[in-house]
């Protein structure tokens, strides 16, 4: 999902204007104008300014092909470090932030809350589990947003399938919490916030180390970002952005959410949420199932998919993809999925799905989220995921995949 950069010796030349997608960019910003019109009118203003944080979350990821998943396959495959430096500084910064606001437990009115769950056998499993699907399906939790909003029909299988496997982690969540596990442990409660942002940043930092280190013995330099290759600011509204600028923007939306939502970014919990309600409306009796009987989720499943910011800023974020796209001229969806690929696609979904509620999350609310919020969980998740991405990589050619190409 990462196109590949030129080294530190090389320079790419400066892209022509891009000829924007009149009518697709014309649809999507009606989408996003009458999506947030009438989500403040029929929920409240708050969840319709959640929906314009997804939305500029869908344009940074795009315009940056800011994706785990092709940066992970980067650096085993090919020993290059540069997206996964680029995600340790977002990461960061947004806890640089979002810790020292955690620890003051709320901001005016507005209590505010970290992604910090258990960490245990789930944890260790179900992003295990999820790093093997990323692969397969060929994004992460947000990769396959942004993509299905750039118009891929491969990743909208991963996505049908992502939905699927969280609904399924919803009826055996209750048997996998009752593994052996350690209660939330939160860096910022335990140590306090400076101690913990040091010792968040100096874990951050040494990842980023170990790929310079290996980068630099495999190629003997490093990439380098291209950073803006349009004239002017004409790259701000067509990209591509600079990997690290486009973290950043992650970095402050992500504060911007908290600040707003009361909580940190989350993805996956509106792919059970939706998939509970579909196969609801089926006659399947989600709510009987144990996770749907607690009352919060009790209460998701009877109301609205509006009414919950997680679902209202996935929906934000594929508009903003879609419009990022069509700006950038290439919004072009290709129907043509080769059997191989569908089931990789299908099977990576599931995996995803599964392993996400298993553990919490996924590379957003429990990577990013969790290590910004100061949650020990965010760092298994991050060491199991990267070992199950790494089986994901080899696994790849089984189904006619190659070890890095963008989805």
């Amino acid at each position: 999902m990462l196109q590949s950069a030129p080294s530190s010796q090389q320079a790419l030349p400066y892209l022509p204007d891009a000829s924007i997608d009149r009518q697709p960019a014309s649809v999507a910003a009606a989408f996003l104008v009458a999506g947030f019109a009438a989500i403040w009118f029929f929920v409240d203003f708050r969840q319709a300014s959640l929906f314009l944080i997804g939305g500029g979350l869908g344009v940074a990821l795009y315009f940056g092909s800011f994706g785990f998943t092709g940066s992970w396959r980067r650096m085993v495959v090919e020993r290059r470090g540069r997206g996964v430096r680029a995600q340790m500084l977002m990461i960061a910064i947004a806890g640089l932030a979002m810790m020292p606001l955690l620890d003051a437990g709320s901001v005016g009115a507005q209590p505010l809350v970290g992604a910090i769950a258990p960490v245990g056998v789930s944890v260790l499993i179900g992003a295990a589990i999820f790093g093997i699907g990323m692969q397969l399906g060929g994004g992460c939790g947000s990769g396959t947003l942004f993509t299905v909003g750039g118009g891929s029909s491969r990743m909208l299988v991963t996505l049908v399938f992502f939905i699927v496997g969280a609904v399924v982690g919803t009826a055996h969540l209750p048997w996998w919490l009752g593994q052996p596990a350690l209660p939330p442990i939160s860096l910022g409660a335990t140590l306090g916030v400076p101690l913990a942002l040091v010792v968040s940043l100096a874990g951050l930092a040494f990842i980023a180390l170990l790929t310079v280190m290996i980068e630099r013995r495999a190629h003997g330099s490093l990439e380098v970002d291209a950073g803006p290759r349009r004239l002017g600011w004409q790259w701000i509204l067509q990209g591509p952005w600079p990997l690290v600028g486009a973290g950043l923007v992650l970095a402050l939306l992500n504060v911007a959410t908290l600040l707003v939502a009361g909580h940190p970014w989350s993805i996956t919990y509106g792919f059970g949420l939706w998939g509970a309600k579909i196969a609801d409306a089926l006659g399947v009796p989600v709510a009987s199932w144990e996770f749907w009987t607690w009352p919060a989720q009790a209460q998701a499943l009877q109301s609205s998919v509006l009414a919950y910011s997680v679902s209202v800023m996935n929906f934000g974020l594929i508009l903003g993809a879609a419009l990022a796209a069509a700006l950038a001229g290439k919004f072009a969806p290709k129907v043509a999925v080769p059997l191989a690929s569908f089931v990789a696609a299908a099977l990576g979904g599931l995996l995803m799905g599964y392993g996400a509620r298993l553990s919490f999350g996924c590379n957003i609310g429990a990577l990013f989220s969790g290590i910004a919020s100061g949650s020990v969980h965010g760092w298994l998740w991050l060491v199991a995921a990267f070992a199950g991405s790494t089986l994901g990589v080899f696994a790849r050619p089984v189904f006619g995949l190659d070890g890095f190409k963008k989805q």
